[in-house]
């Protein structure tokens, strides 16, 4: 068996706290799929998931994206029996696969008609697992194995190593939003982000074709396609022409407030897409200070082309902290593909980093047609539905994982 904790930020009381657990629990089932035997089970505040002879790695594999879950363990369950529990408590010890040549004992009594509170429970298993092996030693500080012992009503669950789990919102419990995607390394990890706060996410990407290449585009479609393994099997994602616009910006001779222009015009159009796709945020990969348009003056007159909330998860982190994150999602040997998309053609030698807001629209409104342009740039967005592909079901092989 598996006990499955739920993510430590879901506080929400009453109605709410039933949905995001309901909406977590349906996520494990979808997760565990390929596993036809396994059964999940929830209760208050957490999940078991029966592993009916799949092998526990396989199990906890496939639970390690989960959003939600702040962590999880290989259990034994036992009789709620003082007997049933120290003999458990013993076998679960004895093991485990770490060295173990101190330990300590936690119990937490859920069940309160339990005869033996937590503290007489911590020193009778501990008093038992000392006699069967006296070599060891008890060490409540640091110990090498801390073997847990969780009583409910009817059961009791006893285990020693916990793995930490994605954390965060299930996804979807928290709204939809759009992500602005590049092909860089920041985008990315952004709309990672958004969906561990619980985000169900749609992703656009603007391309400059002829100027942008076609590895370019399959480039965000593979980041695209890492991103959709941590949803709930399907991903959207609006590729948008964006070149009569861009080369528009060229034109006007403003040469200092592309970037700001550009990026404008972005927010406009993923707008109407939002409208669209009946999505209530735009989550960008902005990083403070980290190029010209994200400085402070830059971002702040950059965000009034939009009237949704604008979210910005990366807007404190530095970029070495990015990297990392990138590196352990599995989108960073992507992202520094030498491939160019429409962001960084046509750069300025010199970007404002401080844009006046009055300026930037008297340049808009020199722009022929420009509302006519984006509009049409809505229309002729191509969408394009990734799904996850359904896995084999598999079977147990191994004999060492069944008695959980």
């Amino acid at each position: 068996m598996v006990l499955l904790r739920l993510g430590s930020e879901i506080t929400v009381k009453g109605k709410n706290r039933h949905r995001f657990e309901q909406v977590l629990a349906d996520h494990v089932r979808k997760a565990l799929r390929p596993f036809d035997r396994a059964d999940v089970q929830h209760t208050y505040g957490r999940l078991y998931v029966m592993l009916n002879d799949h092998p526990y790695e396989e199990i906890a594999d496939a639970l390690r994206d989960v959003f939600g879950l702040v962590s999880f363990s290989p259990v034994k369950k036992t009789e709620a029996d003082l007997d049933a529990i120290r003999n458990t408590a013993l076998a679960v010890f004895r093991a485990n696969k770490g060295p173990k040549s101190t330990f300590k004992v936690t119990v937490k009594r859920g069940w309160k008609q339990f005869p033996h509170d937590s503290m007489e429970m911590n020193h009778l298993i501990a008093s038992h697992v000392l006699r069967e092996t006296p070599e060891l030693k008890v060490d409540i500080r640091k110990p090498e194995v801390e073997l847990r012992v969780d009583i409910q009503q009817g059961a009791a669950y006893v285990y020693c190593d916990v793995e930490r789990g994605a954390g965060g919102f299930p996804y979807g419990a928290n709204g939809k939003g759009l992500l602005l995607l590049s092909g860089g390394i920041d985008s990315p990890v952004a709309g990672w982000l958004g969906m561990r706060k619980g985000l169900t996410l749609e992703a656009v990407h603007f391309h400059s074709y002829p100027f942008t290449s076609e590895q370019a585009k399959e480039k965000v479609v593979t980041l695209a396609k890492r991103l959709l393994h941590y949803t709930n099997g399907k991903f959207k994602l609006h590729l948008v022409p964006f070149t009569d616009i861009q080369t528009s910006f060229v034109q006007a001779g403003q040469e200092r407030l592309i970037i700001t222009l550009m990026r404008r015009a972005m927010l406009r159009i993923t707008e109407q897409i939002a409208e669209r796709e009946s999505a209530h945020a735009i989550v960008t990969g902005d990083s403070l200070g980290q190029v010209a348009s994200q400085t402070l003056g830059s971002m702040n007159v950059i965000g009034r082309a939009a009237s949704l909330p604008i979210l910005r998860p990366l807007v404190m982190m530095d970029k070495v902290d990015i990297i990392r994150i990138a590196e352990s999602i599995g989108t960073y040997e992507t992202s520094i593909l030498p491939y160019e998309d429409c962001c960084t053609l046509f750069v300025p030698k010199s970007p404002t980093t401080n844009p006046n807001l009055e300026s930037v629209e008297k340049a808009e409104a020199l722009i022929p047609n420009l509302d006519e342009m984006i509009a049409l740039a809505v229309k002729n967005t191509v969408t394009v539905v990734l799904k996850q592909e359904q896995p084999q079901k598999q079977a147990a092989e191994t004999a060492e994982d069944r008695w959980f």
